[in-house]
């Protein structure tokens, strides 16, 4: 509860920076977890390629 007063207190700019950090944070997490799935994709394929000569 004291942390939605704390939230209800704040001005709307500090609540949609607050909110574009958090949204910020979300997605560069996403984008590690996506750039490893391409990079373990990239490394069977190669594997693949590899092995069909």
């Amino acid at each position: 509860m004291y942390y939605w007063m704390k939230q209800a207190k704040k001005s709307p700019t500090e609540r949609a920076e607050q909110d574009l950090q958090a949204e910020n944070a979300t997605l560069r997490t996403e984008l590690s977890r996506v750039e490893e799935e391409r990079d373990i994709l990239k490394k069977a394929a190669a594997y693949f390629a590899k092995e069909s000569k």
